[in-house]
């Protein structure tokens, strides 16, 4: 226990954007530890001593189970919070006043929607009034909503959504075919035909075809390297 306290101490120097816990380990387990009850009988309910006391003393880091990650969704949000925990790090450490938190925002704009609308509300509000608070607690307040948003679970229809409305700012540049092929495609995505690489790929064709600048800087078309193939999921 006490190894443990003085070792996430030393974890906060290490600049960690997320972390990943042994399965099933009494100490590092993260979840279903093997514990025993009243009666003496194993039960599938604890946390390992290690990972409650990292969970507690880093309560919006991402954390993932190594099991878990084999579930190719709950991988894909691990990863995309990693990467947005560590953009959202280097834009404060910028220090640009509130004309770095705008463009945050902004280019998060797609992504944040894709998890939580009404995180991104709440966001919005911060970002609106940046003179009402001092700006290092401004800044916590929106990390913490932040890392929030993006803790909830993306689904097809909040992805559809934003699809739809990134498709908005093509009404006056594509022709009738490109606007049908695109939104046949989305419907194939929202039953479940098609992963969601294929009509964010056609998306950021016309990105860069029509150079539709305000889609340009969103991140929501490229969150993470692609790579690491996270959105070829059904």
């Amino acid at each position: 226990m006490r190894w443990a306290q003085k070792r996430v101490v030393d974890l906060e120097k290490e600049d960690l954007c997320g972390f990943i816990f042994k399965s099933d380990s009494p100490s590092s387990g993260m979840e279903r530890v093997k514990i025993y009850d009243e009666n003496k009988m194993p039960v599938k309910k604890g946390v390992g001593i290690f990972a409650g006391i990292f969970m507690k003393h880093f309560p919006l880091l991402p954390v993932e189970d190594e099991g878990r990650l084999h579930d190719p969704a709950l991988r894909e949000n691990f990863i995309e919070r990693a990467f947005a925990l560590r953009r959202w790090r280097e834009s404060r450490k910028e220090k640009g006043g509130k004309e770095a938190l705008i463009d945050f925002h902004t280019s998060h704009k797609f992504l944040i929607l894709a998890h939580s609308p009404r995180h991104y509300q709440l966001m919005g509000k911060l970002v609106a009034n940046q003179r009402s608070m001092p700006r290092e607690e401004l800044l916590d307040k929106y990390q913490v909503l932040l890392l929030e948003s993006l803790a909830l679970k993306g689904t097809p229809q909040k992805h559809v959504n934003v699809l739809q409305h990134m498709l908005g700012y093509f009404k006056k540049q594509l022709t009738a075919d490109e606007k049908t092929e695109l939104l046949e495609i989305i419907g194939d995505y929202q039953r479940g035909y098609i992963p969601l690489i294929v009509p964010v790929s056609l998306l950021r064709h016309y990105v860069r075809k029509y150079e539709q600048s305000y889609l340009q800087r969103q991140v929501y078309l490229n969150p993470h390297p692609v790579e690491l193939k996270l959105r070829n999921h059904v």
